[in-house]
């Protein structure tokens, strides 16, 4: 699908927009309920954006926070679209951390590499590079509150701005932050960019500081550093953290009687979020990297509707043919009643459509994490998901 940028973004001769302000504010969409936006077919990426005007392959790039869930998946990607890669993480070749990252040995286009951004030197890390994919950060709203703080600070805001004063002095076209739709906070509808941040945790403060760092970077006369931020909402699939929601619940509906933990439940299962699937928005991260787009602008990203716990848990016993064992107790600090992405800007500037909804994107979850832990039962899928038994390899 070939996307209208329009004039006021089309590429200038250097290959690239020039810095502009961020568009004003989209209209809100008027649908409500459950499936707020429609999700269309799957598409690849190619037919996603106008790469005719902006291709970009072979460039180098880095992606911080590479070892994690949502970074592995995009380093990993880049490198198949035939990207210079370096992955940079902390975790990276830690004997002591478990790393998500598939290492390609022997791969020329790509370099691994352990690193703190908060005290290493990362000047020599940037040279001749294109475009930084920041996904490095502390994640997690209720650990925020404790002693782990620093490190949330250190990691978040620190590292953050390190990054941003290397990256301009290296010359780097772009960067694109993994934000989060924690810097809403308590919402009653839909959550537009131009909206106020207000968060209710810790870690949402951070994330927040981290976008205004950018975009007061991106707002100097003196840098021709980019800057564009994602804000993602409750990004879920393969390799997503163990302590996060669809893999809990998952994972204690597979789980065999003799190891099965209970899920628990926080309140009485009432919340909504808006969950998106891996894939998704690593299609959109991409997207931000190379589609010509204003200085300094925002963009939710989301899965294209809201789903209640209790929706979850019963999709988990549909697609698993199992129960879930669940233990309900009181909400925590930092918890927000719901959360819901408006994709306005997302589909006009970027072209986005979220493509894999909640049943199908939990029944590939599913299906890999039955084939990557022995304490786990093999699914019998629900036949209305549309896919047969899992066989343990990922569809």
């Amino acid at each position: 699908m070939e996307i209208d940028v329009g004039p006021e973004l089309a590429p200038s001769a250097a290959g690239h927009a020039p810095k502009q302000a961020a568009p004003g504010a989209p209209e809100s969409d008027p649908a409500s309920g459950t499936a707020h936006h429609q999700s269309e077919p799957a598409r690849v990426l190619t037919q996603m954006v106008p790469w005719a005007a902006v291709e970009r392959r072979g460039r180098r790039v880095v992606v911080t926070g590479a070892a994690g869930f949502i970074g592995s998946h995009l380093a990993e990607t880049l490198l198949r679209r035939g990207e210079q890669v370096t992955a940079l993480d902390r975790a990276v070749g830690h004997p002591d951390v478990l790393s998500d990252l598939q290492q390609p040995a022997g791969n020329p286009r790509w370099r691994a590499q352990r690193t703190e951004l908060a005290l290493d030197d990362l000047d020599d890390l940037l040279v001749d590079v294109d475009t930084v994919f920041h996904l490095a950060a502390v994640p997690g709203v209720r650990d925020s509150w404790d002693a782990r703080f620093a490190d949330y600070a250190a990691s978040n805001v620190v590292g953050t701005h390190r990054l941003l004063g290397a990256c301009e002095r290296a010359g780097v076209r772009r960067l694109v932050l993994a934000s989060s739709s924690s810097v809403y906070g308590q919402v009653s509808g839909l959550s537009c960019e131009q909206d106020p941040a207000a968060p209710v945790s810790p870690y949402g403060v951070t994330k927040l500081a981290a976008e205004q760092l950018c975009l007061v970077h991106a707002a100097r006369a003196d840098t021709d550093l980019e800057v564009v931020v994602l804000r993602y909402f409750t990004v879920y699939g393969p390799r997503q953290r163990r302590d996060m929601a669809i893999s809990r619940v998952l994972r204690a509906a597979l789980s065999r009687p003799a190891a099965g933990p209970q899920f628990q439940l926080y309140g009485d299962g009432s919340q909504r979020r808006e969950f998106t699937y891996i894939d998704d928005v690593v299609t959109a991260t991409i997207a931000a990297g190379v589609v010509p787009l204003p200085a300094g602008v925002v963009v939710n990203i989301g899965g294209g509707s809201t789903a209640s716990m209790r929706d979850v848990l019963d999709l988990a016993e549909e697609i698993t043919g199992r129960p879930v064992p669940v233990l309900s107790t009181g909400r925590r600090p930092g918890d927000v009643e719901a959360t819901g992405a408006d994709l306005t800007r997302a589909r006009a500037l970027l072209g986005y459509r979220p493509s894999v909804d909640l049943r199908e994107g939990m029944t590939r979850h599913a299906t890999w994490l039955a084939g990557t832990c022995e304490t786990l039962a093999t699914p019998g899928v629900s036949t209305r998901s549309g896919l047969v038994r899992a066989s343990g390899s990922q569809p």
